[in-house]
């Protein structure tokens, strides 16, 4: 039980990656705090995930709700040894055809909620704790049509790097899970059935040496370590799940002989 008595804040713990990393704090002892916007999948969450967790509705690009959720939120679980800053959306802001309401919003969401929660949860953290923050592989990929997404993605990888450094002294840890192409609810928009979503798998599994998507839960193993005492001196670095997309793309599978 490596969370045996701690006490985790997951932001967007409604679904994805979030669902999946609450449910593995919980099984490794953890009391988890989950947050999210949709209140019918926060409370199908809350209740899959039983007795050792509480849900907060709550819209992370609102700072003051966050500040106010999260200082109720502490005030009746107790002070906070993990926090996940894992809520973000995804969305393409073509040069051309992006507004700017679109592109703030994925700025506001992916970058300056995260700074906010943590701040939020600055105030009730215990010393040693860890803070998690998620990343994208779009922070390096050069993806075209997703500037938006990418930048603020690249703004938390040196964001986590900033924390690290700020936050030592406490002997809070900061690090960051930056996930390639996942399984997760938020490609919905791009893939709305089943058979495109498997289209979808096969082109980005492609761009792999491993050749497939990730599952949420392995993104979630890789934050369970960074949130565990076994990651206990490990701050300011990035895990990278994503089946060896950016750091051995010449063994994708699209390079392959047929």
């Amino acid at each position: 039980m490596r969370l045996r008595n701690k006490i985790a804040l997951i932001t967007g713990g409604n679904s994805g990656i979030g669902l999946a990393t609450a449910k593995a704090f919980i099984d490794e002892g953890a009391k988890v705090v989950i947050s999210g916007r949709n209140p019918e999948t926060l409370a199908a969450a809350e209740q899959a995930l039983g007795a050792d967790a509480v849900a907060l509705r709550l819209d992370v690009t609102d700072a003051a709700a966050t500040e106010k959720a999260v200082a109720e939120a502490a005030g009746t679980v107790g002070k906070f040894d993990i926090v996940f800053a894992n809520a973000g959306i995804g969305g393409a802001t073509p040069l051309g055809d992006t507004s700017l309401a679109q592109f703030n919003q994925i700025i506001s969401t992916n970058l300056t909620a995260v700074f906010f929660t943590v701040q939020a949860a600055l105030p009730h953290l215990n010393d040693g704790a860890s803070i998690i923050l998620n990343g994208s592989v779009h922070a390096v990929i050069g993806s075209p049509g997703w500037s938006a997404y990418a930048a603020s993605k690249a703004a938390v990888r040196a964001m986590t790097r900033n924390m690290a450094s700020e936050l030592a002294p406490r002997g809070i840890r900061v690090n960051q899970v930056t996930p390639g192409g996942t399984r997760t609810p938020i490609w919905s928009p791009m893939a709305p059935t089943e058979d495109a979503m498997s289209a979808l798998e096969v082109r980005l599994g492609g761009m792999s040496p491993l050749g497939r998507m990730s599952e949420a839960d392995e993104i979630a193993k890789a934050a369970l370590y960074l949130a565990s005492d076994d990651a206990s001196n490990v701050t300011g670095i990035e895990i990278i799940v994503d089946g060896g997309m950016t750091s051995a793309p010449a063994g994708a599978k699209i390079f392959r002989p047929a």
